[in-house]
């Protein structure tokens, strides 16, 4: 019976993840929020060439804030870059071409990004879902390497910087398919058993929710958040879940509708008068489990991760150049 009202529940749930969802959603939503100037702030913006990343960051940088684009390939975002700088007449547009699948390239990155800027709302929107078993140059699945280890190598060689600053916060873009998902710390590279990328997206789309939770507690003068944008018509959609986007294309979000949260999340006032740590969905937290779903992991689970990751993050700052 459980199992059953999972399945109802979930199939409902999907619903609310189309274009329909958000336009049933934002009707309740009140426009206020985030029409607010931010000049002065600084934003950091990761995988923002394109869809949900390159929307949040023209937004932001529409309401005149300061917005680093940290993007992987150097001609898509300049393309990027100059789009929005054409459409918002925001000059302040930065870009920083880096690898978020290799550990050495984030550290020196954000070593050198520590002493050269202010920063104010980092986005970690960057993603893969690479669906065979591919290995880093470091020899790390790549899946993990981008989603897990370079969300949690960023934030916490941001962090310092970030407790400089006023009003700071963190917001991760995960997926509702970490609801799917309990979270496995024995096998985090994925070695074991059969490769389902779509699976190891979703149990990586976990970690972040468990990694959002413990920065929360850790770091008290950062409001942290994690948020599933829906289902968006974005080229990573379209490459990686061809299928999916063959099905479902007639009824995916935009990008801008997919970004809308996180534009929330990271310019309102109202966003940082609830909880850190929490996950959201269209401008409301939401629950990270399906009701009577075995996902709950133990304390020690989580304080495992956290283990591994900086274990993983230390060994690559100490061979970081510069």
């Amino acid at each position: 019976m459980s199992w059953y009202r999972n399945t109802v529940w979930f199939v409902k749930g999907l619903r609310e993840y189309t274009r329909g969802g958000y336009e049933s959603a934002s009707k309740h939503f009140n426009p206020a929020d985030v029409e607010v100037d931010v000049a002065g702030r600084s934003f950091l913006v990761t995988g923002a060439n394109s869809g949900i990343g390159k929307a949040t960051a023209k937004e932001i940088a529409r309401r005149g804030g300061t917005v680093h684009l940290v993007c992987r390939n150097k001609e898509r975002a300049e393309v990027a870059k100059e789009e929005i700088v054409t459409e918002t007449g925001n000059q302040n547009i930065f870009l920083h071409i880096v690898d978020l699948s290799n550990p050495k390239e984030i550290w020196k990155f954000a070593e050198k990004f520590r002493n050269e800027h202010k920063l104010n709302v980092l986005i970690n929107n960057a993603g893969c879902m690479v669906n065979n078993r591919e290995l880093t140059e470091d020899g790390l699945e790549k899946n993990f390497a981008t989603n897990t280890l370079g969300t949690y190598i960023m934030t916490t060689a941001l962090v310092p910087l970030l407790e400089k600053a006023a009003d700071a916060r963190v917001i991760t873009v995960s997926s509702g398919g970490m609801l799917v998902q309990k979270l496995n710390v024995s096998d985090l590279q994925s070695g074991s058993g059969p490769f389902d990328g779509t699976m190891v997206y979703a149990q990586n789309k976990r970690q972040q929710v468990v990694l959002t939770e413990q920065w929360a507690k850790a770091h008290r003068n950062i409001h942290f958040s994690v948020m599933h944008p829906g289902w968006a018509d974005t080229p990573a959609v379209r490459s990686a879940m061809p299928d999916f986007y063959e099905r479902m294309k007639n009824s995916l979000r935009t990008d801008a509708q997919g970004a809308d949260t996180v534009l929330w999340l990271a310019v309102s006032a109202e966003a940082t008068k609830l909880p850190s740590g929490l996950f959201f969905q269209d401008r409301q937290p939401v629950p990270t489990h399906l009701p009577l779903a075995y996902t709950h992991s133990p304390p020690e689970d989580e304080e495992k991760l956290m283990e591994v990751l900086e274990e993983f993050s230390q060994k690559f700052k100490s061979v970081s150049p510069g």
